[in-house]
C-alpha cells in the first residue's frame, strides 16, 4: 500500500553546453566569421553528447565539430574536436586546448624575419 508506481516514465536527461563554454565557443566563432573563414553554425542537444557544427557554407559539412560527450569524461575526455574529414583533431578534458587548432587558424604571419 505504501509503494508508489510513476505513471509517466522520467524523461531522459539532455547533454548541454554551459555557459561559460559556450562563452569560449561563441568568442571563436565570432573571431572565424569576422575573418571569414566561417559563416553558419549549428548546435545538436541529444540525450548522449551536445555538438557544435561550423560551417562555411550552410549547403557544406561542418568545418569542424566539437563534440561534448560526458561519458567519456573519465577516459579520454569529454570534449573532441572533429575535422570536416571526421577525423579527430584533438581530444580532452580542457576546452581550450581542445579548440586550440581551430584557434590557429586565426594566426598569420605579420613579417617575414630578416636574414643577415
Amino acid at each position: 500500500m505504501g509503494c508508489v508506481t510513476p505513471l509517466v516514465p522520467p524523461a531522459p536527461r539532455q547533454v548541454v553546453f554551459e555557459r561559460a563554454e559556450l562563452d569560449q565557443i561563441m568568442q571563436l566563432y565570432g573571431r572565424m566569421v569576422a575573418a571569414g573563414l566561417w559563416r553558419d553554425y549549428a548546435i545538436d542537444l541529444g540525450p548522449r553528447a551536445a555538438t557544435f557544427s561550423a560551417f562555411r557554407r550552410a549547403s557544406e559539412r561542418p568545418e569542424i565539430r566539437l563534440v561534448k560527450d560526458p561519458s567519456l569524461r573519465h577516459r579520454q575526455g569529454q570534449y573532441a574536436l572533429i575535422g570536416e574529414t571526421g577525423a579527430v583533431l584533438r581530444r580532452g578534458q580542457d576546452l581550450a586546448a581542445v579548440l586550440a587548432p581551430a584557434r590557429r587558424r586565426l594566426l598569420k604571419l605579420v613579417a617575414e624575419p630578416r636574414t643577415p
